[in-house]
């Protein structure tokens, strides 16, 4: 399968990856990742650090936050995000919510690691640095949702809870609803315990998902990929294999274009995930 995220690299202004395919099947939606390049912050935020809990300086994360913004043809008020506290809960954003969080934390969307809309002018965002971004499209409703799913938010099914919310918010249908799955830490670079483990399985994935998803060490730490988890959720939770599409990007093994929490010892920026239907004709 092709790489989903198409790369586009600028000598000035922010790099970004794409949902190419998504974008270009659907005039007005846009979708994507953004690189740690063409942002304004310093020190170990060098440079396009979008979240505002990693010590950067409030004006650069919205400077960085407005260039995103306007790059991919939205304002800076469109701007929505949450609190991303590792659980499982969904939000539904309606026109009331736009803009929420977008220059403060306090004003984010409380205790929620997943949006959805359908509401046109708004640009749902998240923050990673090693995380699991999902993005979910349907395009019969035009619902639209992104997740964040860490090792905690997988094991609360984050991204299952978010195609249901998808199904009881806007009667999507999970076999026409498309989801990707983007750059983070894979299992070449993402050690963990068995208590990590012990939670994954509590999903029932099967012996062969389970066998590409972690690998045991001689030590009795695994080796993990997080992604190849969320697609067994997702296909799980009714999503059509062929309408999965899955990264071979790790944000550990790339740390020239990625923030990784796991690599740089906490002292790293965030990456910002976005999806969102233009107001533009």
């Amino acid at each position: 399968m092709a790489e989903p995220f198409v790369w586009n690299e600028r000598a000035e202004g922010p790099s970004l990856f794409y949902l190419q395919a998504w974008m270009e099947q659907s005039p007005g939606l846009t979708a994507g990742f953004t690189s740690r390049i063409g942002g304004v912050s310093a020190g170990w935020n060098d440079s396009l650090n979008c979240a505002l809990h990693v010590g950067d300086r409030l004006e650069d994360v919205l400077e960085n936050r407005k260039r995103v913004a306007e790059q991919v043809g939205f304002s800076f008020e469109d701007w929505t995000c949450a609190e991303q506290v590792h659980g499982n809960k969904v939000q539904l954003v309606t026109a009331a919510e736009k803009g929420r969080g977008r220059s403060s934390r306090e004003d984010a969307v409380a205790e929620a690691d997943a949006l959805t809309t359908r509401e046109k002018g708004v640009l749902l965002t998240a923050f990673f640095a090693d995380c699991v971004p999902i993005w979910l499209f349907d395009p019969v409703t035009g619902a639209v949702g992104l997740a964040h799913a860490g090792w905690k938010g997988t094991a609360f099914s984050v991204a299952a809870e978010a195609v249901r919310s998808m199904q009881d918010t806007f009667g999507a249908k999970p076999e026409t609803i498309r989801a990707a799955i983007g750059p983070s830490i894979r299992s070449c670079c993402y050690e963990v315990d068995g208590r990590v483990i012990g939670e994954l399985k509590k999903h029932s994935l099967g012996s062969e998902a389970e066998a590409s998803a972690w690998t045991p060490k001689a030590d009795g730490k695994f080796m993990l990929d997080l992604q190849i988890v969320n697609r067994q959720i997702l296909r799980k939770a009714g999503i059509l294999p062929i309408h999965i599409e899955i990264t071979s990007l790790c944000t550990s093994c790339d740390t020239k274009r990625f923030y990784s929490h796991r690599k740089e010892q906490g002292k790293t920026g965030r990456m910002a995930a976005w999806i969102g239907w233009s107001d533009k004709e």
